[in-house]
């Protein structure tokens, strides 16, 4: 920890900080997410066509 003295003699402490790791997407998250948007739209479509057919 640093320690600094600041006017007026108070005392300022600074923790010190852990070291920044990058964390990289992995893609097979976003193919799911495509996946889940594809069936989606799927759903939603057959619904839809149902409330078409029902009327």
């Amino acid at each position: 920890m640093s320690v600094t003295e600041e006017s007026g003699g108070r005392l300022n402490a600074f923790a010190k900080e852990p070291k920044i790791e990058v964390i990289k997407q992995e893609s097979s998250s976003s193919n799911s997410f495509g996946l889940l948007i594809f069936a989606a739209t799927i759903v939603i479509i057959g619904l839809i066509t149902y409330a078409i057919f029902i009327s």
